[in-house]
């Protein structure tokens, strides 16, 4: 059973590492079209809107309306926030929106910090006076980091399947089952999460099984309950009726999943937003979960099982990075499960992982500026970083490339967010590692 642990200088951790991914202020994309065009026709009883998905990219076409082409979880969670800060019809939205980033702050944002807290709290309690430094790692050495001011689902996913996991390791099973079954309410493919949990708990038995089912039923029952009533059955899921730019694509194999290809392969691991370019540290994290084999070999089993699925859907999907995005975001949800494998990391190998921690926080922070610009980076982003230390301020990354901020919006200059931001992250290192350094 897991002993739960607080990591030192927790509330601080949290606090720097939510001011240095949480700032960003990126343009209106498709993602917050399709999700809040949903949740703006739920405020209104409905659940297509078809003024408002007229030109989207992501929508689907189910008799005579249009309706949203993503799992309706995020659009439920984000009724209060749109209306709590009067946003216009989302369409209407233009450029850097401040209204917008408070209504991904309410979603996404708080999903971050919550899958930020749990890993360190794991860590804590795998590896005494670790827990802070394996939460840093996470929180802003992986893709968890530049989707965290954002409109996707997979942060939401990540702390939702990952709690679903911890609660049932706690053996707080009806608990469990209920955070899994609301993760596919926002993700359909953590689906596999929610099964692989069910396995997990279900080797204790049929009375674990039976509340892990029973907390399942409520999340699973509102996909049901909105795919019937705006596709005319609970069986049939948004992506089937998928319309406009890659509909094609996304009809074949399993919606779009194929098999696995060399091209996605490559783009997963080494490509320009490449799990193994941006964060090396994972390389750490997977030696850790080697070395908790001899004591949580079921806890393993359910981390790598994960880990592999999310990996083979990414190799396998025509789009490997799933439009323009920070990198594979589809193995996000899967980030904190690996992420289990750091505290033993940084207890057997503490100087290369916290290497690799570094190699990680810095061109993951680089990424979460300048993801959104759409651009070809030039030599990736370590060779757009270094290009700042020999140019400065006329770099291509500080006069093209750099997001909009918070701060900017204030009015301080986006020079100053930017700053902060930097000074955040790195404050959130030297905290965290001080502890493994010794």
């Amino acid at each position: 059973m897991l002993i739960w642990q607080r990591p030192r200088h927790e509330l601080a951790l949290l606090a720097l590492v939510a001011v240095a991914a949480l700032l960003p202020v990126y343009i209106v994309t498709a993602q917050d079209t399709s999700r809040v065009c949903l949740t703006q026709a739920l405020v209104h009883g409905r659940l297509s809107n078809d003024a408002c998905l007229a030109t989207s990219v992501d929508r689907a076409r189910f008799g005579n309306h249009f309706y949203s082409d993503k799992a309706p979880g995020m659009s439920v969670v984000e009724v209060p926030s749109v209306e709590a800060v009067r946003l216009p019809a989302v369409q209407t939205v233009r450029g850097h929106s401040a209204r917008l980033w408070a209504v991904r702050l309410l979603a996404s944002g708080i999903a971050f910090v919550l899958v930020a807290w749990l890993v360190g709290r794991v860590a804590e309690s795998l590896a005494p006076g670790l827990g802070g430094a394996s939460l840093v790692a996470f929180a802003l050495g992986t893709l968890v980091a530049p989707l965290a001011a954002t409109n996707f689902s997979e942060d939401a996913s990540a702390a939702l399947s990952f709690g679903a996991f911890v609660l049932a390791w706690q053996r707080r099973y009806g608990l469990a089952g209920l955070l899994a079954g609301l993760a596919v309410f926002v993700e359909y493919q953590n689906a596999a999460i929610l099964a692989l949990v069910g396995l997990y708990v279900l080797v204790r038995g049929a009375g674990p099984a039976a509340r892990y089912a029973a907390g399942v039923l409520p999340g699973i029952a509102l996909l049901l309950a909105y795919d019937a009533l705006a596709f005319g059955s609970p069986l049939h899921l948004s992506y089937r009726y998928k319309v406009g730019p890659n509909a094609q694509e996304q009809a074949t194999g399993f919606f779009g999943i194929g098999w696995p290809r060399l091209h996605s392969v490559h783009e997963v691991l080494y490509g320009s937003g490449g799990l193994l370019l941006l964060s090396p540290v994972l390389l750490a994290a997977a030696y850790g979960l080697a070395l908790l084999v001899r004591d949580h070999v079921r806890e393993v089993c359910v981390c790598a099982a994960v880990a592999l699925f999310f990996l083979v859907l990414e190799f396998g999907y025509f789009s490997p990075y799933g439009g323009v995005s920070p990198g594979p975001r589809f193995f996000v949800p899967a980030l904190p499960f690996v992420a289990v494998g750091l505290a033993p990391a940084f207890a057997r190998r503490p100087l290369v992982t916290g290497a690799l921690s570094l190699l990680s926080v810095v061109p993951t922070l680089g990424t979460t500026l300048v993801w959104t610009a759409n651009e070809n980076l030039h030599q990736t982003i370590w060779g757009e970083l270094a290009r700042v230390v020999v140019d400065g301020r006329s770099s291509r990354l500080v006069s093209k490339l750099m997001t909009t901020n918070a701060v900017g919006l204030a009015g301080l200059g986006s020079g100053v967010g930017l700053a902060v931001m930097a000074a955040a992250a790195a404050a959130a290192v030297v905290i965290s590692l001080r502890t493994v350094v010794r």
